[in-house]
């Protein structure tokens, strides 16, 4: 099945429109959901739109409400919101050029994938794109979808272009005061050499095949012995895990570090995956 265009409109430069198509670069496909189930009858719990004092009622006589005081709503149409005119809604201006350098990572969000929209539009789409790529920079501009209006980095990916939404100011907490009780002293050199090795020895190119979610791949696991069961028994494993309640001095912290430089590496690291 072809995938769905997440945006359809134009990209604008000046006095120059380009007509796009933008993709959603990342899937959830891996996923395991889960369903909350009635246990004594096994069946699915479903959900109902309930007023209090009044009871379940029709989807058609629910409209949107912001609160402006305890209890006291505006209510608007759906009409109402769609009518409200953003140029961003069908245009994507870019306002500015960046290096990529001077974004912080703590604000991207997510990527997605910029094809020009048709033959007639790949003319101006690779000028853009190549002249992105020359500058080394990165375009800024601002993007109305779905109720919202986003800010948008865009830079070249491959033959196409790679959009990346992002975090406005007011969005990303500043680390600085979850750091404030981190001594500022300097570590000692002996530490900080076998540090270094460490990372040496563990650094290869990245490669994000070589990494697989495990505990996905534990939960399928689960699913399948469970299904095979035919039991309502639970399924329970013990999992070894560090031990990360000891000491944390510096002698220990030495010796694990040499006898982490030690051991034998292999080239690529075993696969894993980070939880979020």
């Amino acid at each position: 099945m072809a995938a769905r265009a997440y945006w359809q409109g134009q990209i604008r430069l000046a006095l120059v429109s380009i007509p796009v198509e933008i993709y959603s670069a990342t899937k959830s496909g891996a996923k395991i959901r889960f369903n909350q189930i009635h246990e004594p009858s096994g069946k699915r719990i479903s959900y109902e739109k309930v007023v209090p004092g009044i009871g379940p009622v029709d989807r058609d006589e629910i409209i949107k409400g912001y609160e402006i005081s305890k209890g006291n709503y505006v209510l608007l149409e759906d009409d109402e919101i769609e009518a409200v005119k953003i140029e961003s809604k069908r245009t994507l201006e870019l306002v500015q050029f960046v290096d990529a350098c001077e974004i912080d990572p703590l604000y991207f969000e997510k990527p997605y994938y910029v094809a020009p929209q048709d033959e007639l539009a790949e003319e101006a789409f690779i000028v853009l794109r190549e002249a992105l790529r020359k500058a080394k920079k990165v375009a800024l501009g601002q993007l109305s979808v779905r109720g919202s209006e986003k800010l948008v980095a865009i830079k070249p990916c491959g033959k196409g272009l790679l959009l990346e939404t992002l975090r406005y100011a007011d969005e990303v907490r500043q680390g600085q005061a979850f750091f404030d009780e981190i001594d500022d002293a300097k570590p000692k050199k002996e530490l900080l050499d076998l540090a270094n090795t460490l990372i040496e020895q563990k650094s290869a190119p990245f490669d994000a095949g070589e990494y697989e979610d495990r505990y996905v791949d534990a939960l399928r696991k689960l699913i399948d012995k469970k299904a095979k069961s035919k039991s309502k028994k639970a399924i329970i494993e013990d999992v070894d895990e560090q031990d990360t309640s000891g000491g944390s001095n510096v002698i220990d912290l030495m010796a694990a570090l040499k006898k982490s430089v030690g051991e034998d590496k292999p080239k690529k690291a075993a696969k894993s995956k980070k939880s979020a």
